[in-house]
């Protein structure tokens, strides 16, 4: 396929460019990234293309414009009207986009796209495991993709480090749900309800013991603090306590109605 700037803006490239959007930060939506480039290719189109489609949604994104981001003024009807289609069926579209975005690169269903290193695209082999609970009836693919662009968006939106402590090791990386898998399915996907933890952190969130507060500062549970003194939990969670958590990226950041929840029906003082 010839690229060119010409080539027609189907569904399917909007609902790809509309996911990669999800995983990079503003700053790496130039056209001379890695990934951008690679995508495009992909896609038969010029990176330039794809780069442009990507500033056009950087201006619709409110996260941005509260922060004085401004993005490309030529949005057109078709890009406003797939932006709100597709922050409004996240649920539906995520794993959709996902499907479209692996098939560019794989027909391997072991395999998933990984945007983590963010210096070229890389497959992985999938993450089958999926949090428990009432689910719809789904395949297991579609579980998967939607898991992954969860995953890719949420851990990408905090520059693949943990929120609270730093730790930059993927592997040692959760995208932690806010509000429970189970019990808000409307929200499973939702990068907004999102923070990227280590699996020690993501674990004391999910059971409770530590929070954050309104200005998003990290609160320990008085049940965390009946194991101290203890070096490990100091090293990990008194250092940290009281101190803002990091700030993540466009569309990922935390709704105060999800955390506001954790901390009166989850956290455990």
């Amino acid at each position: 396929m010839a690229k060119a700037t010409s080539v027609p803006w189907t569904r399917e490239h909007f609902l790809i460019a509309l996911n990669l959007y999800c995983k990079l930060p503003f700053g790496k939506l130039h056209k001379g990234n890695p990934l951008i480039k690679e995508v495009a290719e992909k896609m038969g189109r010029t990176p330039s293309s794809l780069s442009m489609k990507l500033c056009n949604f950087a201006s619709l994104d409110p996260v941005l414009t509260a922060r004085g981001i401004k993005g490309l003024k030529g949005a057109t009807k078709q890009d406003r009207a797939m932006w709100t289609e597709f922050r409004g069926n996240v649920g539906t579209l995520a794993p959709e986009s996902e499907e479209l975005l692996h098939d560019l690169f794989t027909t391997d269903e072991a395999k998933e796209v990984d945007f983590l290193q963010r210096d070229r695209v890389r497959l992985e082999p999938s993450v089958r495991a999926i949090p428990t609970g009432p689910t719809e009836k789904l395949s297991t693919v579609k579980l998967r993709r939607g898991q992954q662009f969860f995953r890719q968006s949420v851990l990408n939106a905090y520059g693949v480090r943990c929120c609270i402590t730093g730790i930059s090791v993927p592997r040692l990386l959760i995208a932690s749900h806010i509000r429970p898998w189970s019990d808000f399915p409307a929200d499973r996907l939702n990068p907004s309800n999102g923070l990227c933890l280590s699996n020690l952190h993501d674990a004391a969130f999910d059971s409770g013991l530590i929070t954050l507060d309104s200005d998003s500062r990290l609160v320990l549970s008085k049940r965390l603090k009946k194991h101290l003194p203890s070096p490990a939990l100091e090293q990990n969670f008194v250092a940290y306590e009281g101190k803002p958590v990091r700030k993540p990226e466009q569309l990922s950041e935390p709704l105060p109605e999800f955390l506001e929840y954790h901390r009166e029906k989850i956290f455990r003082d």
